[in-house]
């Protein structure tokens, strides 16, 4: 039997949440007792600061895992292959997503993390680490949110992160899927995470009351939202 695929979205994390409880669900997901973690921090351009912020929050003397960093700008290592398919769970950091995409281009990552997908290996990411998992997002590598058609397609349709905290990205992305800038598009809320199984929605779990997922789609002249809520985290999730 093929194994399962699965993309984690979060919004949020070590880089922001003064709490683990996102990154204790997406660990969680992996079934393993100390999960390989690899950090992926090309869209903010491997900035020291956030690969200190995750190696501080992943420290395996203090956290049951085992992380490494896979620095395309300081590049240690040749073969990207062997280091991508021995992970758990790859977790690809926030910054540019437009960057981030050229970049692994440039290096052939996106080949590579599709053989991770199709492996069982589970992908997760937040901000432009969740954007680039799809067809396309709302970005604002550009400046202003705006449509960017260029992910690795590993989920169907587009993705928009920070839908309820960044009030320019709810109008924008309304605009852009009424007008077929963008096709039918999902919208993760801050403190938010949501697993896809086999590029379906399968779970999503909130730090806050009332943060979820949305499904923004084209009805007629106008766009229509279907809402899904996330239960509730209060404490470290168990795998499964």
């Amino acid at each position: 039997m093929p194994p399962t695929r699965r993309v984690a979205l979060l919004g949020g994390g070590f880089s922001e949440d003064p709490d683990t409880l996102l990154d204790d669900w997406a660990l969680g997901l992996t079934g393993a007792d100390r999960p390989r973690v690899c950090f992926l921090p090309t869209a903010s351009g491997d900035a020291a600061g956030y690969i200190e912020k995750f190696t501080a929050a992943f420290d395996p003397a203090t956290r049951a895992c085992e992380p490494s960093v896979l620095s395309l700008f300081r590049r240690d290592t040749r073969d990207l292959r062997e280091v991508l398919l021995s992970q758990d769970l790859i977790y690809v950091g926030g910054g540019s997503t437009a960057n981030l995409l050229a970049l692994w281009r440039l290096h052939g990552l996106g080949p590579l993390l599709r053989e991770a997908y199709e492996a069982g290996v589970l992908l997760c990411g937040i901000s432009a680490g969740a954007c680039c998992w799809f067809t396309a997002c709302l970005t604002d590598s550009f400046g202003p949110p705006s449509p960017l058609h260029d992910g690795l397609a590993l989920l169907p349709d587009a993705f928009c992160p920070h839908y309820d905290s960044e009030p320019e990205r709810r109008p924008a992305l309304h605009e852009a899927v009424r007008t077929g800038a963008l096709p039918a598009t999902w919208a993760l809320d801050d403190n938010t995470g949501a697993l896809f199984r086999e590029g379906e929605p399968a779970e999503v779990v909130a730090r806050e009351e009332g943060a979820g997922l949305c499904r923004v789609v084209r009805r007629g002249d106008g766009v229509v939202e279907f809402s899904y809520s996330g239960h509730l985290l209060t404490a470290t999730v168990s795998p499964g």
